[in-house]
């Protein structure tokens, strides 16, 4: 009976795993074979042409000012979350005491369970006011405030990771630096933080994959204009954005159906690489 039970768990783990697998294969042909047949309406080069203008007769299938979109937005929100992720990973770890460490860990990670459509409300009722308001701009929903919010939200991915890799540094290394007269700042800074540099840029990578696939945030908070923005004060429209608002208003095989198929190839690619570099900066960490 014990040897059928255990034929069983494993008949049905095995189909899981399996099943697992033939999603991901659906999505990932579903996707390319959707996707390249705008190859036939506009060639490699205009879809990687500047305008976006789908609906015009004739239309114009350019997506680089929606990559520029995702990427200006990507950046900005990572050059908020690594500062503060990164810290606080350092002050959890290095820093705070046990009780103190008790509050602020949960609280942190608490950012990662609040919806994203939560985070878009704020942006839009809160921040974008407040934006207007301080640098007199006659639009809040900007590429700036979507980088702010993407920001906090990468928050909680970076600190939790990057703090799981700084506590994992051997306590060894931080005795043996004071004991050669170093001081705890020269400790974390040329000691621990070297230590655990593979699973901090592991974080921050994956973090760069959170934001760039974000979409219900940079909807409501971006601005939502098809250009190249000159500064953050102007909306921009990332891949995602555009995927998400207009699929629902496209006929089915159209050139435009197939376009936005084709940014969500473009987006796999990324994620894709993203996800692979993660991994491998993870599998020389773990071969350490």
């Amino acid at each position: 009976m014990k040897n059928f039970n255990e034929k069983v768990f494993k008949a049905i783990t095995h189909i899981a795993a399996l099943f697992t697998i033939a999603c991901l294969g659906g999505i990932i042909i579903t996707i390319f074979h959707e996707g390249f047949p705008i190859l036939k309406y506009a060639g490699l080069i205009e879809f990687f042409g500047v305008e976006w203008h789908p609906t015009h007769f004739p239309a114009d299938f350019g997506i680089t000012a929606l990559i520029i979109g995702s990427v200006v937005v990507t950046i900005g929100a990572l050059l908020i979350a690594i500062p503060f992720g990164v810290g606080s990973a350092i002050y959890i770890s290095e820093i705070a005491g046990n009780r103190t460490k008790e509050i602020i860990k949960p609280i942190i990670e608490l950012l990662a369970g609040i919806p994203s459509v939560v985070y878009g409300l704020f942006g839009m009722a809160f921040l974008a006011p407040f934006l207007i308001k301080v640098f007199g701009i006659p639009n809040g929903l900007n590429a700036l405030s979507a980088s702010i919010i993407l920001g906090v939200m990468v928050i909680p991915i970076i600190s939790s990771m990057s703090e799981d890799a700084l506590s994992s540094v051997p306590k060894s290394l931080r005795e043996a630096s004071l004991a050669l007269g170093a001081t705890k700042w020269e400790t974390i800074i040329k000691v621990v933080l070297p230590a655990a540099k593979t699973g901090v840029m592991g974080s921050i990578i994956l973090g760069f994959g959170r934001a760039i696939g974000e979409t219900m945030v940079v909807i409501m908070v971006a601005g939502g204009a098809a250009q190249i923005p000159t500064s953050l004060f102007q909306p921009v429209r990332p891949m995602t954005a555009a995927v998400a608002s207009e699929m629902g208003e496209t006929v089915i095989g159209s050139p435009h159906f197939h376009a936005l198929y084709g940014i969500s190839v473009v987006l796999f690619i990324i994620t894709f690489i993203t996800n692979f570099i993660t991994e491998f900066v993870f599998l020389k960490r773990r071969n350490k």
